[in-house]
């Protein structure tokens, strides 16, 4: 029975959302997309500061969420004009959303990057600290007259391979002590991945060296296409969402967790075969797409590959519920002699209270309500 009050609430739930969303973000609506090309940094003027900003031909909407959308390339390479760069940012910018395509740090030596834990440290924490940079812009922007017609409250983060581990680790690294005050590399040399942190960040601590200070960089939720996290302890119980896709073959960034680019050189990454349980375990907000027998290279040629678009429509999907224009709070007051014995999420499966997330509270006396606890 409770099952079945489920399955009527979410219909009823899902005919209420879309209609308050206009039909907006969970297919494409719009026929075509502009771009426009910005250097995001008020510290750095070069190309790996640079950001492609996508928005649908004829939205008037002022008010639309963002995905960042950051390039593979094993943080060696890669460019935000790639193919499965402009197919994502132009897919969701058709449903409704403002995508964005950035370029960050890449290794200044290929060979110290494969070869030296520190370099590689470096090179992510770098990236991290431009792909905040590109949050507070937004923000900064934002203030400033609001040119691109966003909601800075909903900011997604995502992107494939290296991008996907930048996004990660932007959004669930919390504080510098997160991170190992002492690291043993594989050649006996220890170093200080803390201090580290702080020396690039110039005093900002993880807000790092790329500007646009004085603005938040929290986002909303993590987009994860092949990628991992080097430690499954940074997700916990006040994290963000996350949208997972990977397949189980994949060795460059581990289906489950084993060294980067199969390469015993190369830090930890630990991809949805084990970031999925972590979630599971504390309680955050997510969900996976798993391709059984699915190496890493899916999504590399964009909308050629049918996996990479099945792969766009299931974080469609993910995100969809997430939005504000989807925001639902029951009216309905609670009574003293009832409790609430189990809490559901959209797929029926049980959690504890997460903001911003709807779930269904079952209580004691067989009713069931839908609530969202707004930040």
């Amino acid at each position: 029975m409770k099952k079945i009050i489920l399955i009527i609430l979410s219909v009823i739930t899902s005919n209420l959302i879309y209609s308050q969303c206009n039909g907006r973000y969970q297919t494409e609506i719009f026929n075509s997309v502009s771009k426009v090309s910005v250097n995001y940094s008020d510290i750095y003027n070069d190309g790996f500061h640079e950001m492609d900003i996508y928005t649908a031909d004829g939205d008037t909407e002022i008010n639309r969420p963002v995905i960042i959308y950051m390039h593979g390339g094993s943080f060696t390479g890669g460019d935000k004009s790639t193919s499965d760069c402009v197919d994502f940012c132009e897919s969701f910018a058709k449903r409704g959303y403002v995508t964005i395509s950035m370029n960050y740090r890449l290794a200044n030596n290929v060979i110290s990057f494969l070869t030296s834990n520190e370099t590689q440290f470096e090179t992510v924490l770098k990236a991290v600290y431009d792909a905040k940079s590109v949050v507070r812009f937004l923000r900064k922007d934002f203030e400033n007259g609001n040119n691109y017609s966003i909601d800075t409250s909903t900011i997604f983060v995502g992107g494939y391979s290296a991008g996907a581990v930048v996004a990660i680790h932007q959004t669930y690294i919390d504080a510098v002590d997160d991170l190992p005050s002492l690291f043993t590399d594989n050649n006996g040399n220890t170093f200080n991945v803390q201090n580290l942190a702080t020396t690039i960040g110039s005093g900002n601590e993880l807000e790092g060296d790329a500007g646009n200070y004085g603005f938040s960089s929290r986002v909303s939720g993590v987009i994860s296409y092949a990628g991992g996290i080097n430690d499954i302890n940074w997700i916990d119980e006040d994290d963000e969402p996350i949208v997972s896709i990977h397949g189980t073959s994949d060795l460059t960034v581990n289906y489950n967790c084993g060294p980067g680019q199969n390469n015993s050189l190369v830090l930890t990454l630990c991809g949805v075969g084990e970031m999925q349980p972590q979630a599971n375990l504390v309680g955050i907000n997510n969900d996976a797409l798993i391709f059984n027998n699915e190496g890493h290279l899916w999504p590399v040629s964009g909308n050629s590959n049918p996996k990479f678009i099945q792969a766009n429509n299931f974080t469609s999907d993910f995100l969809f519920p997430l939005l504000p224009c989807n925001t639902i709070t029951s009216t309905n007051n609670i009574k003293e002699d009832k409790k609430i014995i189990a809490i559901k999420n959209v797929l029926g499966e049980s959690t504890i209270p997460k903001i911003n997330t709807p779930l269904y509270y079952i209580f004691s006396d067989g009713t069931v309500e839908h609530r969202m606890i707004i930040e």
